[in-house]
Formats: C-alpha cells, sequence, structure tokens
C-alpha cells in the first residue's frame, strides 16, 4: 500500500464522474478543517495479505496523527500512486477496513468515495511533517497465512477404468514424454526445436527485427498455411452451432470485471496508458465475448450457446529467454469458443463432444495428441465416472491431476498436446469448466424468477494456430520423409517441363488442376531436371509431375508421390490427368481449400529468405 500524509488547514473534494467500478454513496462533496489527509493506493501485492497490510497502515497513520495532535482524518483513494493497483474490491474492503479502524481508534473520519473521478482543494500545513509518503508490504508471515496449501495428485486412467501409477508409463511414448513434464521429470537437452529452423527454411515464417520479441512476419506460404487451418476451425465450429464475433484486443482496466480476470493472469500482459485510462492488450478473447454476454438477453431456451472468434492476435508478455519460434510468443492466433451451459450436466455432455472435437484435429493435423485432465478435488468426488467415461471414449490413457482446492476459475480442464522432437510437449487444444466467470462479469439468465449465473466452457479446439504448425513441423521428425497434409501443402503440385517444348503442356495440366482446385505450379525455370526435382523435394511438393516427350505423346503422366517415398527411393506412378485429379481430391476431402499464395511460375517466386 502506498501512502501519501498530508497536514492540511483544510481539504475539500468533489466527486463529478464515476468509473465502471465506482462506489455506491450519496455523499459526492464534503470537507475538512484541519485534517490529516490519507492519500491512499492499494496495490496487488496486498491482497497477499490486506489485513495485515491495514494493521501496519493504521499503525503508521495513528502515529503520524498522535505526532501532529490531530483529530480529524480524511481518507483519500488515489490510484495515481502506484502502477500495480489491486483488484477494485480488495481496494474498497481495505479503504473501509482502515476508516473503520481509525475511527475506533478514536479519530474523527471521512472517506471519499471509490471509483470517481474527483476535483479535490488542499492547503498544506508547510512544516517538517506536513508531507510524508510510506509503502507498505505484506509480512511473509500474514502473505504466507492467507495463500492457500494446494496440493495435487497424479495418476493415469486407462479406457478400462482401471487407475495406475503414473510411474508405469514414463517412457518415450509420446504419452510418456507427457508424463515426464508434469511431473517435473529431468527435461531433454535444450537447444532449439526442429521446427524453428523448418518455418525459416521452408519460407513460412520469420523472425521480425523491428517488432517486440515474439511477433513474427508471415510469409506468403505460411500464411496460406495459416489462413486453411482459420478456415479448417470455422468449418469445425460453425456445424457445430458455434456464432462467430469479433472483438477488440484491448481493453480498460476500470472495468472491475475486466481488471479482477487479467489480474488472475498474474505478470504476463501487456499494460499501458491511454490518456488517462489504463488499458491492457487482450491474451485471449474472453474479454470481449464476455462483454458481450454481459449485455445479452439470455434464455434458458438458447442454450447452450456457443459464441467464436478467431482472435488475431492474443498477446502474452511472455519472459524473452522463453520465446522461441512457433512454440512460445508474445503474439498468437487462438480460435476461441465460449459456450454458455444451462447447468452442469449440460456442461458436461458440451465438454464430451468438445474434446472429441480435440482428438479429431490430431487426426486432422498427422499430429499425435496425448491428454492431461484436471479437476478439483471436490469435483473429482461427485463426478470421477464421468471422468472415467471421457477417457474410454477418448480410447486412450490420460494423466488425470486433482488439485486439493480451486485456484483458478474452472473447476475442470482438458489439455492435449503434441510432442515436439525433443519429446517435450506442445500445448494444443483445451477445454475448460469455468465456474467464475459469470457471475464476476453478471452474464445470467432467469428461471422461476431467480438469476442463474451459467457455468462456461471455454474451448480451443486445436490451440493456437501458431503452435498447430509448430506441432506439424516437429512431427516431420517422425517421418521418413518429412512432408505437410496435402491439404495444407502450400504446393499441392509440381509440374516440371523436361525442355522448352514441353512448357506449354506443362502449363495446360496445371491450368486444368488449378481448375480442379488443385494448388500447381509450373517450373518454367532455365535449370535442370534434376535440379527442379529437387528443389521440389526441398519444398515438400506432395506429386511432382514430369513432363516430356512421352508423357506429350501419350496423354499420361509420370508422378512423384512424395508420401509413398523412402528415403533416396522416390515413388513413382504412371496415371492420367483425371487419376491425379481424384487422389488429390480424396486426399483432401472435408478440408478448406486456398488457391495458391505464390506465383502460378517459378521463375517469378520471390525469394523471402
Amino acid at each position: 500500500m502506498r501512502l501519501l500524509l498530508i497536514h492540511t488547514d483544510f481539504i475539500e473534494y468533489e466527486a463529478k464522474k464515476r468509473t465502471s467500478m465506482a462506489e455506491e454513496t450519496a455523499q459526492l462533496k464534503d470537507s475538512q478543517e484541519e485534517a490529516l489527509a490519507v492519500f491512499s493506493a492499494v496495490e496487488a501485492v496486498d491482497e497477499d495479505d490486506l489485513p495485515g497490510v491495514v494493521e501496519q497502515a493504521l499503525s503508521e497513520i495513528g502515529l503520524v496523527a498522535d505526532k501532529l495532535s490531530v483529530e480529524n482524518i480524511v481518507i483519500y483513494p488515489y490510484a495515481h500512486l502506484s502502477s500495480d493497483l489491486s483488484r477494485p474490491d480488495a481496494a474498497v474492503w481495505a479503504l473501509k477496513a482502515m476508516e473503520e479502524g481509525l475511527r475506533e481508534m478514536g479519530f474523527a473520519v471521512k472517506r471519499a468515495p471509490f471509483g470517481w473521478y474527483k476535483s479535490f482543494k488542499i492547503s498544506c500545513k508547510g512544516h517538517p511533517l506536513s508531507e510524508l509518503s510510506k509503502t507498505i508490504l505484506p509480512s511473509e508471515e500474514g502473505a504466507k497465512k492467507e495463500k492457500k496449501e494446494i496440493t495435487h495428485e497424479f495418476f493415469v486412467l486407462t479406457p478400462d477404468g482401471e487407475r495406475h501409477d503414473a510411474s508405469e508409463f514414463l517412457d518415450d511414448t509420446p504419452f510418456g514424454c507427457l508424463l515426464k513434464k508434469e511431473l517435473g521429470e529431468a527435461a531433454p537437452a535444450g537447444g532449439d526445436p526442429l521446427h524453428v529452423d523448418l518455418m525459416r527454411s521452408k519460407e513460412l515464417v520469420d523472425y521480425e527485427p523491428v517488432s517486440d520479441v515474439g511477433h513474427l512476419r508471415w510469409l506468403p506460404k505460411g500464411k496460406l498455411i495459416r489462413d486453411l487451418i482459420a478456415d479448417y476451425v470455422l468449418g469445425l465450429v460453425l456445424p457445430y452451432g458455434a456464432t462467430p464475433v469479433e472483438t477488440p484486443v484491448m481493453y480498460d482496466l476500470s472495468d472491475q470485471a475486466i481488471f479482477e480476470h487479467a489480474d488472475k493472469f498474474g505478470e504476463r500482459q501487456y499494460r499501458f496508458k491511454s490518456g488517462n485510462r489504463n488499458m491492457m492488450l487482450r491474451f485471449a478473447a474472453c474479454f470481449g465475448m464476455f462483454s458481450i454476454m454481459r449485455d445479452m438477453h439470455i434464455s434458458p431456451n438458447t442454450l447452450p450457446m456457443k459464441m467464436y472468434e478467431l482472435s488475431t492476435y492474443s498477446f502474452r508478455h511472455e519472459q524473452k529467454g522463453e520465446v522461441i519460434g512457433l512454440k512460445r510468443l508474445r503474439a498468437f492466433t487462438m480460435p476461441d469458443m465460449h459456450s454458455l451451459c444451462t447447468d452442469m450436466p449440460e456442461a458436461l455432455a458440451c465438454f464430451e463432444e468438445q474434446l472429441a472435437m480435440g482428438w479429431k484435429t490430431g487426426e486432422d493435423f498427422g499430429t499425435n495428441l496425448v491428454g492431461v485432465f484436471r479437476c478439483t478435488r471436490d469435483f473429482w468426488d461427485e463426478y470421477a465416472d464421468w471422468v472415467k467415461k471421457i477417457v474410454a471414449d477418448s480410447g486412450v490413457p490420460m494423466l488425470i491431476e486433482i488439485l486439493s482446492d480451486r485456484v483458478h476459475y474452472w473447476v475442470a480442464k482438458v489439455d492435449l498436446a503434441a510432442i515436439d522432437g525433443q519429446g517435450r510437449p506442445i500445448e494444443n487444444p483445451t477445454v475448460q469448466i469455468d465456474v467464475e466467470s459469470s457471475k464476476r462479469f453478471d452474464i445470467k439468465y432467469h428461471l422461476d424468477g431467480e438469476e442463474v449465473h451459467p457455468p462456461i466452457l471455454h474451448c480451443s479446439p486445436t490451440g493456437s494456430v501458431e503452435r498447430v504448425i509448430c506441432a506439424i513441423l516437429e512431427n516431420t521428425a517422425h517421418q521418413e520423409v518429412p512432408h505437410f497434409p496435402t491439404w495444407l501443402s502450400p504446393v499441392q503440385v509440381r509440374v516440371i517441363p523436361v525442355a522448352e517444348r514441353h512448357l506449354s503442356a506443362a502449363g495446360v495440366v496445371a491450368d486444368r488442376l488449378r481448375d480442379a482446385y488443385i494448388r500447381a505450379d509450373v517450373d518454367d525455370r532455365d535449370e535442370s531436371v534434376g535440379r527442379k526435382v529437387r528443389d521440389a523435394g526441398m519444398d515438400w511438393v506432395p506429386f511432382v509431375v514430369v513432363i516430356g516427350d512421352a508423357e506429350k505423346d501419350s496423354g499420361t503422366l509420370t508422378v512423384t508421390i512424395r508420401s509413398k517415398s523412402k528415403p533416396n527411393k522416390p515413388h513413382k506412378e504412371t496415371m492420367t490427368e483425371d487419376v491425379l485429379i481424384e487422389e488429390i481430391q480424396d486426399e483432401t476431402a472435408g478440408m478448406p481449400f486456398r488457391p495458391l499464395y505464390t506465383p502460378a511460375k517459378l521463375s517469378k517466386k520471390a525469394r523471402y529468405i
């Protein structure tokens, strides 16, 4: 707590304009002659032991008042004394406790209202003790008393419903790697993950030197993959009944609900001043969606209601040394869905559906996902059979973590992860049951004349788009011949003419493929066929078509298929153009399509890195 103590001839104030966190009061203006004015700012750190901080503040104020022989005290909330303020409700509690405590000490006390823009006039005495500043911190003992001791229990559930000691699964499988991380086993050696080199060498994405660390520049091929993933998630959630919205990236911390929700995330935030307003950049789409829901008229007949946003961008001020590649960023793209549910049974049903959605995304991206389910002890005691059901439905063992008490807004959540080339988890899809935010944001419906604050599911069906691409690139470490899923490949077919006289035929083939919604380009450069084939391999093109005299005369194509090839043993097949189109369409069925983001002729293609 920060205090500025001023011995005054008089102080007068008037509350002019309320903020969203304004304290209700009928006393909008007041004055006091011959008083000790106590300008006060309650800080975030004070919440570790508010009673202890108030007790220290009372001692300091009482000591100064006694030295000055002052009987009148005016408590004046003054946020400008600190840049790290507490939650508004915590500040009001502390100020009221100070007011009551000083009265009990025999002082006449007035308190200016909290959360208002106020004007004030003051006359300072001007002697050595007339202006004093004090900083009060929670004692270590008090902070320890305030913090709950949270214990964690870990075990593995298998689809047959059996419970196992996690040590039985500590191996080098993806699930074993997840357990090692969660249980605090020795981490693999450091170094850059595999994808960091690949994201640059494949000209997908690069670091941006003139931005903050963890902010990237997306190149055409990477931008295409990113857009396809965004299209994919939209195609997943729309049939599920989600309604897309778009919300701002910055929010005013004077809104009490926004402040409290942001405060739970700790220090990893971008905060800044806009005029006299304290603002923050969002770290998820919760803020905007919850604000929309707060203003809606919600009927139980319309629940469950699912709201979706592709939050481009969300921001987390990660530690500089932890920011790397696509795995950990300060600006990222998060597909974010929030579902208002009537009650807990409906929330559990939606959770099952959204977890199944998460497992499906791993299959569609070709990444092997593993999972951990976390919940409070109370939740486990009531819903253990349901947890066993979702593990059985998943068909794979899952790590279970039980927390002795609730410390977050959720009572249960699942985190699915891919494993990188060094055996470390990459967090991807998540589903969470939130029992706190609807009360904080006053999101409600009415049933039988009573207000109901419903449970809210947070769901990212894929996790951040950047981490999805990270997982796909890291997954190539386990492939004999690395490749993207065909539907995500920036170029799906590369047509290579053997000589200049075959260029026209190659162009015709590429045009027909593009008419069939296939991304096809032509390598028209003045290079040898061998060099062109090697470059197509370096670009991980799934289908490479070489057209020479034989192909031109026969009307058939010689096609190298990357997914069927072995190292140094390209798999070649002869097929018609129609068969090639059919094979690609079968591989990409049900997936989104976008045309080429790079030139159709390689001679026109720019080099970015």
